[in-house]
């Protein structure tokens, strides 16, 4: 959840939270070379030896493995079978990045935030990797009562879920009173977040969806 600073126009270098996430998007010819010489060296095979079983070029293999080129898919049968596993195997690092993310209770990184020295918690539970559109939820725990009330404004579209205690949560111009099972849905772009600490602790659900810059 992105931190501009109070009611000003002007964003500090931390308000955009998308750079919190990694940038490094998973590539899949990467993920083929480096299974590739992992099982290659698994079974004690030299890259001459793989080259010969495979019938595929010591100069062609060794591209395949620095993942600076993109093999056919009976390449990669033919080197798959010379390392006598299957295919799939050979894309396995690629789709463990796609596992989900398992985060236990009290567990999510903690993000720190402008509203954090005010007993504002923001605890980020995931993020989308390799995805055109890029998906992060937050846990929003507010423990006392503060005079510091973030107001956010970044791109994309948000989600907000009331689980515990009260808030008045501004949109805009407009205070929305969030109760336990209460949501609010709206475009980011827009001034928001907590106005009024009603009961406390609050705690709220908070999932921001936007579209990934290329090359993030």
């Amino acid at each position: 959840m992105t931190v501009p600073p109070d009611h000003r126009k002007t964003p500090l270098p931390f308000q955009d939270p998308h750079e919190l996430v990694g940038k490094g998007r998973q590539n899949l010819e990467a993920c083929i070379g480096a299974a590739v010489r992992s099982l290659r060296q698994a079974g004690n095979l030299t890259a001459s030896e793989l080259s010969r079983r495979s019938g595929i070029s010591p100069a062609m293999l060794s591209k395949i493995e620095n993942g600076s080129t993109s093999p056919s898919l009976s390449t990669l049968q033919a080197i798959a079978r010379a390392l006598d596993v299957p295919v799939t195997e050979l894309f396995r690092g690629y789709e463990e990045a796609r596992a989900p993310t398992y985060v236990k209770s009290g567990e999510g990184l903690t993000i720190e935030r402008r509203g954090t020295r005010a007993g504002h918690q923001y605890q980020l539970l995931g993020h989308t990797i390799g995805r055109a559109v890029s998906v992060e939820p937050y846990l929003i725990t507010l423990t006392s009562t503060s005079d510091v009330f973030p107001v956010f404004q970044h791109e994309g579209q948000e989600f907000i879920y009331m689980i515990e205690g009260k808030v008045g949560y501004r949109y805009g111009n407009q205070v929305y009173a969030l109760e336990p099972g209460d949501s609010l849905f709206f475009d980011a772009e827009g001034p928001h977040g907590p106005q009024e600490l009603t009961e406390l602790p609050a705690r709220y659900i908070s999932v921001i969806v936007y579209p990934r810059k290329p090359g993030a």
